[in-house]
Formats: structure tokens, sequence, C-alpha cells
């Protein structure tokens, strides 16, 4: 929105249209791999604050914009269980298994995932989110969100999550000066080894070949899995940039434009076969 109104003033950032914006409260999606276009966009210093907020309630916001993760809210009639993202109480699938283990916020450990269950004075019992969240400091209840309990890619024990990608992809959006506003990934197996299918959407067109280091390796940084995976069953990452109009295009086929509609990060194989024919049939048409 705030890039139309610049381009229907044409003016050259939205500060010579709002002098005054100074904060801008973000929440639903994880912001780094959109921090790049906004500060494209903005003249000056801007405050961003992350929030944690659905139809069931509000659960957290960053009351230190300086330091990364959200308090979570302890004293708004909601009553909060945690459940361990591990193997033992959730399938290949993130669906939940029989009888999981779950634990109070006084018995949450630093840097583990939790999926998240909420009890609320309006009428929710055991309400699971779908979101996995990690505590990074415990005397002032700190977390972060690190993706879905079903948009987590692991075939071979890579056990990447979405925060592990977002990550990577801030680490690409600083080192080449671009903006990138979406992207997914799938895993597909040729010739009998797993590798990860990667599509970046970028405004501007960046060769695959410079992404796939930058990429690569700041997996293999933020994850020791991946790291170890990489060494043995898990193939090279293949990677496609294609246009950002092609993932907009997509959500409106699938009746899912809106702000409250997400790309999905991760893929299952049967949705991605889909995809990459959809990609394919609007790249060629584009190209005529």
């Amino acid at each position: 929105m705030m890039e139309q109104v610049i381009y229907h003033y044409k003016v050259e950032s939205i500060h010579d249209i709002w002098p005054n914006l100074r904060v801008f409260v973000h929440g639903g999606v994880h912001f780094e791999p959109f921090r790049k276009g906004f500060e494209k966009i903005m003249s000056k210093p801007v405050v961003y604050m992350d929030s944690y907020l659905a139809s069931e309630g509000f659960f957290g916001f960053q009351h230190r914009p300086e330091h990364k993760g959200m308090c979570l809210e302890l004293q708004k009639g909601i009553y909060y269980e945690f459940i361990p993202f591990n193997e033992s109480n959730f399938d290949e699938e993130g669906n939940l298994k029989k009888n999981p283990s779950s634990l109070t916020i006084d018995e949450i450990k630093k840097d583990i995932d939790y999926a998240m269950i909420i009890s609320t004075c309006a009428g929710a019992w055991r309400y699971i989110l779908g979101d996995t969240v990690r505590f990074i400091n415990l005397d002032r209840s700190e977390f972060i969100i690190t993706g879905r309990t079903k948009h987590y890619l692991s075939v071979c024990g890579e056990h990447l999550s979405v925060d592990n990608m977002n990550q990577a992809i801030y680490k690409i959006s600083q080192e080449l000066n671009v903006s990138i506003k979406e992207f997914t990934v799938s895993a597909i197996e040729v010739e009998g080894k797993f590798r990860h299918s990667w599509y970046i959407g970028c405004e501007t067109m960046i060769s695959a070949d410079i992404i796939l280091p930058l990429l690569d390796e700041e997996l293999k940084r933020v994850n020791d899995d991946y790291c170890a995976e990489r060494k043995s069953v898990l193939g090279n990452p293949l990677i496609k940039v294609i246009p950002i109009s092609i993932f907009y295009k997509w959500q409106e086929k699938q009746g899912k434009m809106g702000g409250q509609n997400k790309f999905p990060r991760v893929m299952k194989s049967s949705i991605f076969k889909e995809w990459e024919s959809f990609v394919y049939q609007n790249t060629t048409s584009a190209n005529g």
C-alpha cells in the first residue's frame, strides 16, 4: 500500500507523505524478509515492533524493540501449555500424536521449540494454534515464533524450520542488497538423493548461482542437523528466481488473496508439483 502511495504522488519515500511516521507494528509473518523492502521506501529511522495476535487472543508483543523476541502476555485471561515439538509428540506430517506431554510456563526451557496450546476465558479449550515458539529469555518470558507445526522440512533428519529459512533469506537480502518478499521450498528426490528445491521471489532478478552459496552456508550455520545431512544424503539446493507477481497470481488462483492469507513457506510434494507447473506456464507465457 505504501509503495502505491509513493507511486501515486510521485515522491521519493513514504516520509514525504507521512513525515511523522516513527513506529511500524507488524505481525502474522516473519518480518526480516520484508525489512529490506521497507527500508527502501523510508527516508527516516523507524522503530519496528513485532506482535503476536489471532482471533483467539493477543499473545505477545515486542516491548523492547532493541531486543529480539516478544513478551508473552500472562495476565490477559489466557492459560498456556507448551508441547515440545519433537518426534515423541508429533509425526512426520506435523500432526499431534496421542497422549503428548505438555508443560506449563514454569516448566519450559530455553532454546527449545514448543507447540503452543491455549485455553481462554472466552471458551477456547486446549486449542492448538499451529505455531511453534522458542523462548530466548525465561526471566522476561520473551519468545520468538519459529514456524508452524506442519511447515518444517525434514526428509532425512535436517529438521529445517521456517525460522532457519527466514534467517538465510535475510542474509541474502543483506549481502546482495535485494528485497525478497516471497519464497517457498519443498523436498524432492533426484537420482536417489534428496534435495531442497527453492523458489525465490525478488524485486531484482539475481542469478541463482550467486544466491546458492549464501543460502547454503547460512543454513549450515544456523542448523547443525542441516549441516550434517549436507555432508551425506542431502544434495545441493536447487534454486529458481522468479518474479514476485507469480506468487501473487498463485494465491489469487487458490482464492487466498488478502492480508490474512500467507504464502506457504514449505510445500508438500503433491501441491509442489502443481506449483511448478503453474510457474512454468506463467514464465513461458511471459517470455513469449
